[in-house]
């Protein structure tokens, strides 16, 4: 007799469930052993809490994971992540400071806030397009030049933020123009802007490849990219495009940690981001080697990334210890999802469902 797959097994194939089950055990925790985690209040008009400031970081991460899905997706990697922040952050920060080049900016600036040298719809343009091109640029690299994707982009890691100072002209930057706070400061309806830009641009990027063909060209480049070629599909276009994509989700990372922040440091703004970004996409269930893909598993990747990152802090572990804390959590992830600990829940899932089958 055919035994019905049961739903637990199909649950645990769905590129979502190890993601929320992880979120889950990390907020159970909380739950445990710090339940003023979960405290939220209002602050004229506005939510407040550990699970607000949980949304709010981790939008940068999250608008980078979702670029950095598609780079994966395809079978490459996009080291310069971070170097697009800080390129983006410093291009928005010049053009807002009155007072440019190697000059300090007077008291009388610093005092007036509503005094800004560019428009502040030409600096969103600007950052988004600085971002975009050095997108652009890893993609012509990695499908017209035929570097490794490690390489190609490993460049710009390192010649960007040489690039970002030679913009600030070595200065922390520092913007006191206020409405160019509101990306990474406002509020809409309690909740911070920053989430409702991140659900914008995973709309966009979820029309894109899920309702076109994109998605499936990005998912057959990824899986087996000379049967794409021969298939009449252009993979260099293809990987131009999730170059340029993941470029364009890094300038808007760095245009709300800018905001955020109210400066721009070329040496730390975004520093590590490329690593959390392949991290948040591993833990959604995206291969290094390319296929199929979930950005809305990469999404909850960042989520449980700073949700354990914000409970480190609550449970007063110190800023020095938080790497060694993140090691475990890869251990951890990664012992998930090896093949080891899949067969042993097949075999368990099995069991019971013949144990479930012979009792009926």
């Amino acid at each position: 007799m055919k035994i019905k797959l049961p739903l637990l097994k199909r649950m645990q194939e769905n590129r979502l469930f190890w993601p929320l089950v992880a979120l889950a055990l990390i907020l159970v925790v909380d739950a445990i052993f710090a339940p003023g985690f979960f405290k939220i209040g209002i602050v004229d008009g506005h939510l407040y809490g550990n699970l607000i400031d949980v949304l709010n970081n981790s939008a940068p991460l999250m608008l980078v994971a979702l670029g950095m899905t598609l780079v994966i997706a395809t079978g490459g990697v996009d080291l310069s992540v971070g170097a697009v922040i800080a390129i983006s952050a410093a291009m928005g920060s010049v053009l807002i400071n009155p007072v440019l080049g190697n000059v300090q900016i007077t008291n009388a600036v610093a005092a007036d806030p509503t005094l800004t040298n560019t428009p502040l719809w030409l600096v969103v343009v600007v950052t988004l397009v600085a971002g975009t091109l050095c997108g652009l640029w890893n993609g012509m690299l990695v499908s017209r030049g035929k570097i490794s994707p490690m390489v190609a982009t490993l460049i710009l890691m390192v010649a960007g933020r040489g690039i970002a100072q030679l913009i600030t002209n070595g200065q922390i930057m520092t913007v006191y123009y206020t409405p160019y706070f509101w990306f990474g400061n406002g509020f809409i309806l309690g909740l911070p802007v920053s989430i409702y830009i991140v659900a914008l641009v995973y709309i966009l990027a979820w029309l894109l490849v899920r309702k076109t063909s994109i998605g499936l060209f990005i998912e057959s480049v990824g899986l087996n990219s000379k049967s794409t070629y021969y298939s009449g599909i252009s993979e260099k276009n293809i990987k131009l495009f999730a170059y340029t994509f993941c470029g364009f989700c890094g300038a808007i990372a760095g245009l709300i940690l800018g905001s955020y922040i109210h400066a721009i440091d070329a040496n730390n703004i975004g520093l590590n981001y490329e690593l959390d970004a392949i991290f948040a996409v591993v833990i959604g269930g995206t291969l290094m080697s390319g296929g199929r893909f979930s950005l809305l598993a990469s999404v909850v990747g960042a989520l449980i990334i700073w949700t354990f990152t914000i409970t480190m802090y609550t449970f007063g572990v110190p800023a020095n210890a938080l790497l060694a804390g993140r090691a475990v959590l890869v251990l951890v992830v990664i012992l998930l999802y090896s093949d080891y600990t899949r067969r042993i829940l097949n075999r368990i899932i099995e069991r019971k469902g013949l144990r479930h089958d012979a009792t009926n």
